[in-house]
């Protein structure tokens, strides 16, 4: 008989409840004076934050926003770093009725003017760093009409509210949130309504906002309550990016919800594991992508022994190093998914059971209809055999409600009834699930999904270049997943060097979408339709490949 997933526990059975600034009510009152965040790297003044402390902020927050006119529905981006201001934002904005829209802070230009454009924000709360990218692309903005108001975080950001001004926007110091009057009546939120937009990557096109309910919000954070058998005595260390999935509906809601509390530091830092497990006393934290790789290769360290870490959730689980920081950290489980943003988690590995290796769980079968199919036909594959997940909810509004402002695309996934995840899974005669390989146009970098379609796009702008194909290779580090590789054919008489498409993109693409190997080539292996075969590609290996990690080493050389 095959394993499934369950029965999952859920906190907050009403599911009238299932909206964060009604839990965060619910836990403020329950848990008063308790920490809910602490940031140990800031100054004192913003340090801690109780269940109290963070209600109150985000009512003043939620207040602000009214005053300015925001309405239910309206979108509220957010560009930030790791920072207790982001949660206080996104939290009063759900307490307004306002969406989130936590943005990569690694966009600029075309990147950020997209998914600006997209959403149509009435406000963005940035901190000032970041400020001369939106002033950059201000034009841009005024001319699609949208007239964003703008919150800067942090101190003496005058100059920076100046630039915003010169380009015809409101701008504020974020203080001006921080100190408005608490929300007088919050509007009370359906859980079908929407609660954030979070942007994946796109596969023949730009990324695409992913629209979430509140209830898939909340299912989603309640999946990792679950999984991770969060309490209220737990802690939970983060440090991956607030503009991702993994630290908010995988670390800080489910906190919220178990009544437990966090440390947020700005990113992730192997040298400094060690010692911040000690010093957060965390006994839940997560890897994401090559992140278990780096900690377990890190020496041994005086703080080790000070751990009181019992529980991991790694995706991927990088399985050659899990006996060796089980005994390192005292950890108790490894815990591990498959989900996406789209989905949630249809798939979890139940805690402190023994699991083949490479597996990413057993089917929660409870809440989810699952499938492999045929991508072409959607007919069913054979037990064992490669298909497409796909999934459907058995409980209305679990997985997304769209992407916004794309029907097209919103219709091409849900097709035939199923939501289409472009990703290839086999199961065996138990019931595990193993992933395979992305069967869609896109590849994940250290926990960033990646559209070829972005990384192709800037290159092929270049005068000297014909066509390219981006593809993942090969990662050095067990589950560091792909490393981007581009294959480039050039124009009948022009010349480029690797060094000088590299050096294009480095203008025009984020740092983790700039490609690793470059290759020329004088053509592409073509399917009968006349797509590329990029399996044929990636086949090819990284011999011989231009590597710009090996090229700047041979400069500094």
């Amino acid at each position: 008989m095959k394993k499934t997933y369950g029965p999952l526990k859920i906190t907050f059975p009403n599911r009238a409840d299932w909206n964060l600034g009604n839990i965060l009510g619910i836990q403020a009152q329950k848990y008063g004076d308790k920490p809910f965040l602490t940031e140990p790297e800031r100054d004192p003044a913003h340090r801690v934050y109780t269940y109290r402390r963070t209600d109150e902020l985000a009512s003043r927050i939620a207040g602000g926003l009214v005053e300015r006119g925001f309405q239910l529905g309206d979108r509220l981006a957010i560009y930030l770093d790791n920072c207790s201001e982001y949660i206080l934002v996104w939290f009063g904005a759900s307490r307004a009725g306002v969406v989130e829209v936590p943005t990569n802070n690694s966009y600029f230009g075309d990147f950020l003017l997209h998914c600006t454009n997209v959403t149509a924000p009435r406000g963005v709360v940035v901190s000032p760093n970041y400020v001369p990218r939106f002033v950059e692309i201000g034009k841009s903005l005024s001319t699609a009409k949208i007239k964003p108001m703008f919150f800067v975080v942090g101190e003496n950001v005058e100059a920076e509210l100046k630039s915003l001004r010169d380009q015809g926007f409101t701008a504020e110091s974020f203080d001006a949130l921080l100190n408005a009057k608490p929300i007088a009546s919050p509007p009370a939120i359906q859980r079908h309504e929407l609660g954030a937009i979070l942007f994946t990557s796109g596969t023949t096109g730009p990324s695409k906002g992913v629209m979430m309910s509140h209830s898939q919000l909340y299912y989603f954070s309640e999946q990792c309550v679950d999984l991770t058998r969060l309490t209220d005595k737990d802690v939970f260390m983060t440090g991956n990016p607030l503009f991702h999935g993994n630290a908010q509906f995988l670390t800080t809601y489910p906190v919220l919800i178990a009544g437990a509390s966090m440390y947020l530091y700005p990113k992730f830092s192997p040298s400094k594991f060690s010692e911040r497990i000690a010093e957060s006393q965390a006994t839940v934290t997560n890897f994401v992508g090559v992140m278990m790789d780096w900690a377990a290769k890190q020496p041994p360290s005086e703080f080790d022994k000070k751990s009181r870490l019992r529980c991991v959730f790694s995706t991927p689980t990088a399985w050659s190093h899990v006996d060796v920081l089980k005994k390192r950290f005292g950890i108790e489980a490894f815990v591990e998914c498959f989900g996406q943003t789209e989905i949630c988690l249809p798939m979890l590995t139940p805690y402190g059971m023994e699991r083949p290796a490479g597996s990413c769980g057993l089917a929660v079968s409870d809440w989810f209809d699952i499938r492999l199919a045929d991508p072409d036909t959607d007919e069913e594959v054979a037990q064992g055999e490669v298909g497409e997940l796909q999934i459907r909810a058995k409980e209305p509004w679990l997985i997304n409600s769209g992407y916004y402002g794309m029907p097209e695309a919103t219709a091409n996934a849900r097709r035939n009834l199923w939501f289409h995840t472009g990703d290839g899974l086999r199961e065996d005669k138990d019931g595990w699930y193993y992933f395979v390989d992305r069967l869609k146009d896109c590849l994940r970098r250290r926990g960033e999904n990646i559209s070829s379609f972005e990384v192709e796009r800037p290159i092929i702008a270049h005068e000297a270049v014909q066509d390219c194909a981006a593809t993942g290779m090969p990662a050095d580090e067990e589950a560091g997943e792909d490393e981007v590789g581009v294959f480039v054919i050039l124009k009948e008489g022009m010349k480029a060097s690797a060094d000088d498409i590299d050096s294009w993109v480095s203008t025009r693409l984020p740092e983790f979408l700039r490609p690793r190997y470059i290759q020329f080539v004088d053509s592409f292996p073509m399917t009968p339709s006349g797509k590329v075969q990029k399996a044929k590609l990636r086949a090819t290996g990284v011999r011989g490949m231009w590597d710009r990690l090996a090229a700047a080493k041979g400069k500094k050389g």
